[in-house]
């Protein structure tokens, strides 16, 4: 009878009791101590960062330089190359991009990467990206499977007992991705060309169900329009709504897409046909769109035509005064909001006027 070695018997025991806790197979499942597994995920833009990995404690250790050794060290077990650290305990720490992401300045195609990093006792450090994801550890690491490999630096943190990926700095196109255990922590730049990928899948989606709507080409279009992106295809996207529903919701989205190609001609009278078939509120909603965007002449030439078209609502009246008010014109606003409260006007818009005319001093 022999004995195993202590990292033999260590290895034996972790991989079991590990299995056991992700119920392999003729083993019962069971809690994953110590070290148990976890998941962070994070949304940028339409695309997803997602991170699996165990969670190491403290406990008390000496962490780095020693539990986690600094540098590229060669494992007692495995394929006996240099190896980063895993990043975390157990399998792989993985990291799975479901479109392609630029990484500390690397593209790097979407799909499942072992995540790894080193550190260095100056705190410099790197972070590398492997193919071998479904590897255990660090134990069979071979550098010609990197994908990336960068220079990152280690910068001290709030003392954290147990290992935590997290996402800080979020912003529309990426955010930094966070390793945080002891008092270090690890940060990886993450960016994705949102604009792109959204006119990519908008491209795609529209080719299914969605594509049966007017709402489906008129949101691709709206996308484009407000992030300035892919506007000539705007331009196609927002023809097709309009051949499926022409209405004020319709044209006037195609009127503003024009006009920010620079066909401000053809947008002007886009924006007339819509106004020509636009409803009370609709007319109203686009009074108030050119009065947040300090149109105030536009705005009121709107309100008045609405008060043509509808005389007997107290609302477009009331809407009329409030641009005479905001413009400053109190004589007109006064005698606006008058003619509202003179038609019985719903308890809402009574005491917007009513507010307004306690404001310009005439109640």
């Amino acid at each position: 009878m022999y004995k195993i070695s202590s990292l033999s018997n260590a290895l034996a025991l972790g991989l079991f009791f590990s299995c056991a806790g992700v119920s392999a197979q003729g083993v019962v499942t069971t809690p994953r101590n110590p070290s148990p597994a976890a998941s962070v995920s994070q949304t940028i833009g339409i695309s997803t960062v997602t991170v699996h990995y165990s969670r190491p404690s403290v406990k008390g250790r000496e962490i780095w330089g020693k539990l986690v050794p600094y540098g590229w060290n060669v494992e007692g077990f495995g394929a006996g190359n240099k190896a980063p650290w895993r990043a975390g305990a157990n399998e792989n720490t993985v990291i799975q991009l479901s479109h392609p992401a630029t990484i500390e300045g690397h593209l790097v195609p979407a799909g499942d990467y072992g995540l790894f990093f080193t550190i260095n006792q100056d705190n410099t450090g790197e972070v590398i990206l492997s193919k071998d994801y479904k590897s255990w550890g660090n134990f069979w690491y071979d550098p010609k499977l990197d994908k990336m490999r960068e220079k990152i630096n280690v910068r001290e943190g709030p003392e954290t007992e147990m290992l935590t990926y997290d996402f800080d700095a979020i912003t529309r196109t990426g955010a930094e991705l966070v390793l945080s255990w002891e008092k270090k922590q690890f940060p990886v730049k993450i960016e994705f060309a949102v604009d792109d990928i959204v006119m990519a899948n908008a491209a795609e989606e529209l080719k299914g169900p969605v594509g049966f709507s007017w709402q489906g080409y008129a949101s691709a279009a709206g996308y484009a329009l407000q992030n300035k992106t892919n506007l000539d295809q705007a331009v196609q996207w927002v023809d097709k709504a309009v051949q499926m529903n022409n209405s004020f919701a319709t044209l006037s989205l195609k009127a503003a897409v024009l006009n920010q190609t620079g066909k401000t001609g053809e947008g002007e009278k886009t924006m007339k046909d819509a106004i020509a078939i636009s409803t009370e509120a609709e007319l109203n909603n686009y009074g108030y769109q050119l009065l947040n965007q300090q149109q105030m002449d536009k705005a009121i030439e709107t309100f008045i035509l609405n008060t043509q078209r509808h005389p007997k609502s107290p609302n477009v009246w009331d809407s009329l005064g409030e641009g005479y008010a905001i413009k400053g014109d109190k004589k007109n606003a006064v005698i606006n909001f008058k003619k509202s409260l003179s038609l019985n006007p719903p308890p809402n818009v009574k005491a917007n006027s009513e507010k307004y005319l306690q404001q310009l001093g005439a109640m």
